[in-house]
């Protein structure tokens, strides 16, 4: 069987969307699951997330996009999440306008992917903030995607305009393209404006919005610095115990016949 492919993308940024990558990852990890993360954004931060030296990579996704070496030659383990990464670095940076030029340039990444598909559960896409070819080509690629949002005054409408994106990429690029779930990040329950929009945003979603909610978290924000996930820096932090949920979460929406093989914490 081959691997779920889920996007995980906002055009907002800072709203905790590699955070998620990350940790939501690990939380599969934990739970028996082969895990892959992609590292689409120039800034790496999801590779450096991990404990991977964005430096030191002999080969990264950039090599994969342009034909140079193919997955597994650019693999990458991380030892602290448990987990497979396909890193980026700055080489990145230049792939949008190396890209223009060749064909089939919406759709690399997904046939890229062909060859490892069967190695994993679950495959992760750690799209940049901004709707250029590298989140295009994470879009084509996945089955879904998760969309990680604050409960704050823009938001909804940051997600409407998503929304329209989806439609786009599902009418021309991926017909099976879906929002696997809405996710709400950097949540603050004592704040009126957080509590009225995560209404809202149950109202018009639906079951798509995830009953797991991800707090506002110091320890979430401290261990990307060292180059862990929130598993491996204070597996007893309030973070760590949302993540853990949301993986299991994840599980049981999408494997329902099938029970998590461990506790996740």
């Amino acid at each position: 069987m081959s691997a779920r492919v889920m996007a995980v993308a906002n055009q907002k940024g800072g709203v905790g969307k590699t955070t998620t990558v990350v940790n939501l990852a690990a939380g599969l990890a934990q739970l028996g699951r082969r895990v892959l993360i992609i590292d689409l954004d120039p800034q790496a931060n999801a590779t450096m997330g991990c404990g991977v030296d964005k430096h030191a990579l002999g080969r990264s996704v950039y090599h994969v996009l342009i034909d140079e070496c193919e997955v597994r030659e650019a693999l990458v383990r991380s030892e602290t999440g448990g987990f497979d990464v396909l890193p980026a670095n700055r080489d990145l940076a230049g792939a949008d306008v190396e890209l223009v030029e060749m064909m089939a340039r919406e759709t690399r990444l997904k046939m890229a992917l062909a060859e490892v598909e069967n190695d994993y559960d679950y495959i992760l896409i750690d799209c940049p903030p901004a709707l250029n070819l590298m989140t295009i080509n994470g879009f084509v690629a996945a089955d879904s995607v998760i969309i990680p949002m604050q409960c704050e005054y823009f938001a909804l409408e940051g997600l409407a305009e998503l929304s329209t994106t989806l439609r786009k990429i599902k009418k021309w690029l991926n017909p099976k393209i879906e929002i696997e779930g809405v996710l709400r990040t950097l949540f603050e329950p004592q704040r009126l404006l957080s509590v009225q929009v995560s209404e809202q945003l149950k109202k018009h979603y639906g079951d798509k919005v995830y009953d797991t909610v991800i707090p506002r978290n110091v320890r979430l924000a401290e261990a990307p610095s060292y180059g862990r996930p929130i598993f491996a820096y204070d597996k007893s932090s309030r973070g760590a115990k949302a993540y853990a949920a949301l993986a299991a979460e994840l599980v049981s929406r999408l494997e329902p016949a099938v029970q998590p093989q461990s506790d996740p914490v």
